[in-house]
């Protein structure tokens, strides 16, 4: 911990304001993930997604009292806060990192390249741990923020560090390596990844390959040119000038030159054993793994265990018991009613703490519920360890916490003061007194080691469906609601339309990411689909698009807003309102500008503004009105017709009423085409889904990915048919496979007959037959790998909905929010 006094000394900083001198323990740069308010220091960071100077009041109100700013605040209103003024509060927070990093002298493990950063970490963690003290980069923190909290993380009691760096454009990576120093450096690749901002890939080499600067030793692949090439180059240029590389190199790969060379490999079904040579002796080594990334990977992480100095029989053991890298945190709808949060495969500190955050995020107004295994951490006294998880448990809310194991069963039971503690000797005890009565209406995070194999008990939790899921990535979500961010004026606000259970993607779980967020409002159709939010805990405001007079009750009792279109629908309802004698209920007014649909025409404003100016009983939040044809070039003119309707409406209400509402006309594609209409605030709807109505300059990513299973295998004789009426006939001998999907679950029958298709390791496969209600078929004859179980994507990254909407002549709206409500949703968040 620093005080906050020798912090303004490190970062270079001025105080503005000066208040206690606190010691400080976490830093911040998101006001929403406050844990301890006068032991954190916020740094407002501008970035290209937003300005962090705008939440520094949000964070006092949460308790911070530690701030460093690179432009003038409000401090009369931060009291008793100490306020640092630096010039860039990027660079500070590095220099503060950098500062805190050169207190340690112990190994650090820097890892750059194109891919596989965060694999070999995770993986040199699984291979180290029962021997080192290990401080981690979490999840896949290398930016040049997360690069800076990772390092934060190093304390007296580790005696291993490894820190994963990544880059996006030239100049990042000597920053980076300020605050690393690394004194092992792996470089896995040079890739097209990220590669946009550099001119070639050797440029790319050369801007990675300085994390290195300062080590003694680096691994790289000896196959792969870009690397080799930048890593000979530079300890070469170092010979010339000082008579002494730069570094000692250890390379891998299938080349003599290599230090640990790969010289014959056999596969089966699940694992790979690769004949090596290093330093003239050859072993055998045997991975759980078959694919070219995992090999690479776990050949890197090989080297570094050679380096370490541990023998080959060592390195074969521990790597029989590495198991994948799931980054992702996957949210399920379990039974009674209860969201699963499942995380079961490894714990620490760290990765317990993201996972809470997650939990608090999706479990508004929900009690929380965790089912812990022990903690295996080495290097720390268990009593230690216990009391920070206690801690953690405690800041994030959990109600009951289930202890499997006898390290937490014998230390976490000391700190319950907030929880209820269940203790369980191990995984078949907790299942085997399981009940599913004792879960209802909660939110529970699973979170075990991986020799625990919690998964078994996150099958406990799960409802029983059949095998084709909706998996929605909420990190692209908020990826894209950000690209969108980028582009809005300054001052202009965002409505997300969440209708149609946001576009088939489930309502709650999506809402409470862009609350999180921070858009301004919520928009959905019906009053039910607001009620649903409200009651899972969302409390930002919600715009009811179709309101009517036997909704009025709901839309009062949970606080909605609703648009009124009409004289009879404001007629109506506020007579519902003063027979409830409330007055200045928040309303919104759509006016009719071209669409034809719903709204008051311009000829009835006037007559509408001298109501509204008259009555108390609404306050008007917002007007408002719908492009027609925003994506449509040919319609251009149109549209500019539609928005100066609209601002000839808006001035006529703005002159009668007493105060100011907010005007918002522009849609997703109207915030690309016609940025003039952005006004006080926009409505994004599909874009946020990463569905693109217009080109643009936008890195959107799929959020969504509907996928199935082979659930037999058919061989045909030419001839023979296929489903109802016998419509397709095979032309061929043809192999079939039937996949778990119907026009029940929302796959239509218009895509029967060769319409539509479904990619299957990685190739299109063409529908045969007509669509079932339960299943679909489609013909793998072209690719002879698959088999019952495979895996078959419908839509997602590798094949869009745009392509799917293009075959059937619909839009993209149709086919995301047809999916069936009995196909599960499986949320991930990484």
């Amino acid at each position: 911990m620093y005080p906050v006094r020798t912090i303004c000394t490190i970062v270079g900083g001025k105080f503005l304001q000066q208040g206690e001198d606190h010691l400080v323990k976490y830093l911040l740069h998101d006001s929403r993930r406050v844990s301890q308010g006068t032991a954190s220091l916020f740094f407002a960071l501008k970035t290209g997604h937003g300005n962090g100077h705008r939440f520094v009041k949000d964070a006092w109100k949460r308790g911070v009292r530690n701030f460093i700013v690179s432009e003038p605040v409000a401090v009369e209103e931060l009291d008793d806060s100490n306020i640092i003024l630096v010039s860039d509060s990027l660079e500070a927070l590095q220099k503060l990192a950098a500062h805190h990093r050169s207190r340690f002298s112990i190994p650090v493990i820097g890892i750059t390249g194109s891919n596989g950063k965060t694999i070999v970490k995770e993986w040199l963690h699984q291979l180290l741990q029962q021997d080192y003290h290990i401080v981690r980069s979490p999840k896949s923190y290398n930016s040049q923020v997360g690069v800076a909290l990772s390092v934060w993380q190093m304390n007296e009691e580790h005696n291993l560090a490894i820190f994963e760096a990544g880059i996006s454009k030239p100049g990042e990576m000597m920053r980076l390596q300020e605050i690393i120093r690394p004194s092992i450096g792996i470089l896995t690749n040079i890739g097209a990844a990220h590669g946009e901002n550099f001119e070639n890939n050797d440029r790319k080499a050369e801007e990675k390959i300085q994390l290195f600067r300062d080590a003694q030793t680096l691994i790289f692949p000896s196959d792969d040119r870009t690397a080799a090439r930048a890593v000979i180059a530079w300890n070469e240029a170092e010979y010339q000038v000082s008579g002494k590389h730069k570094f000692k190199d250890l390379s891998w790969g299938r080349k003599e030159s290599a230090d640990l060379r790969m010289l014959h490999i056999e596969k089966d079904e699940s694992s790979a054993s690769i004949r090596t040579i290093f330093r003239q002796q050859e072993f055998t080594y045997n991975l759980p793994f078959t694919d070219e990334a995992s090999i690479s990977n776990a050949l890197t992480c090989v080297c570094v265990l050679l380096h370490l100095g541990y023998e080959a029989e060592t390195i074969n053991r521990r790597l029989a018991a590495l198991h994948t890298v799931d980054m992702r945190l996957q949210l399920n709808h379990g039974i009674n009613n209860c969201l699963i949060i499942n995380d079961s495969y490894s714990t620490d500190l760290t990765s317990l703490k993201i996972a809470l955050e997650f939990l608090q995020q999706q479990s508004p107004g929900l009690r929380r519920t965790a089912v812990l295994s022990d903690f295996i951490e080495s290097g720390r006294a268990d009593e230690e360890l216990y009391r920070d998880v206690a801690a953690l448990l405690e800041l994030y809310g959990i109600s009951r916490v289930y202890g499997i194991g006898g390290r937490i069963t014998g230390q976490l039971s000391k700190h319950t003061g907030s929880f209820l503690f269940t203790a369980y000797p191990s995984t078949s005890a907790f299942i085997s007194a399981f009940k599913s009565s004792q879960f209802y209406n909660e939110a529970i995070l699973v979170k075990g080691a991986r020799v625990y194999e919690f998964e078994q008990i996150a099958q406990l939790f799960e409802r029983k469906v059949h095998q084709t899921v909706l998996e929605i990535n909420l990190n692209a979500l908020a990826h894209n609601l950000k690209e969108y961010q980028k582009v809005l004026h300054p001052g202009t606000g965002l409505m997300a339309m969440v209708k149609a259970f946001s576009y088939g993607s489930g309502g709650a779980e999506i809402a409470s990411v862009l609350q999180y967020h921070n858009v301004q409002y919520l928009g959905v159709a019906y009053a039910d689909e607001g009620v649903d939010l409200v009651r899972s805990g969302i409390t930002l405001p919600i715009m009811v698009m179709n309101t009517d007079e036997s909704t009025f009750q709901s839309v009062v009792e949970y606080n909605l807003q609703p648009v009124l279109y009409s004289f009879d629908l404001l007629h109506r309802f506020e007579h519902y309102l003063k027979e409830q004698a409330l007055q200045d209920y928040p309303v919104h007014i759509e006016v009719e500008t071209g669409m034809n649909r719903l709204g008051f025409g311009f000829a009835e404003t006037e007559a509408l503004a001298e109501h509204l100016s008259r009555t108390d009983a609404f306050r008007v939040q917002s007007v408002f009105s719908h492009l027609s044809s925003s994506e449509d070039p040919s319609q251009d003119d149109f549209t500019r017709q539609q928005g100066d309707l609209f601002n000839k409406a808006v001035a006529v209400l703005q002159e009668s009423l007493p105060y100011t509402f907010i005007r918002h006309i522009a849609n997703t594609a109207g915030i690309l085409r016609h940025p003039h209409l952005q006004m006080d605030m926009v409505r994004l709807g599909i874009g946020l889904y990463g569905i693109e109505t217009v080109e643009s300059s936008l890195d959107l990513q799929a959020v969504a990915t509907l996928r199935s299973t082979i659930a037999q295998v058919k061989h045909l004789k030419q001839g023979e048919s296929v489903s109802y009426n016998r419509r397709w006939i095979a032309e061929r001998d043809s192999v079939i496979a039937t996949v778990r999907i119907g026009y029940a679950d929302g796959y239509s029958r218009r895509f029967g007959n060769g319409t539509g298709k479904m990619r299957v390791h990685g190739k299109m496969a063409p529908v045969v037959g007509s669509v079932c209600m339960d299943m679909t078929m489609i013909d793998i004859t072209g690719v002879p790998e698959a088999r019952e179980g495979d895996e078959v994507i419908v839509f997602g990254q590798e094949l869009p909905v745009q392509e799917l909407a293009a075959w059937i002549g619909t839009i993209p709206y149709e086919i995301m929010t047809s999916v069936s409500q009995r196909v599960k949703r499986v949320y991930f968040h990484e």
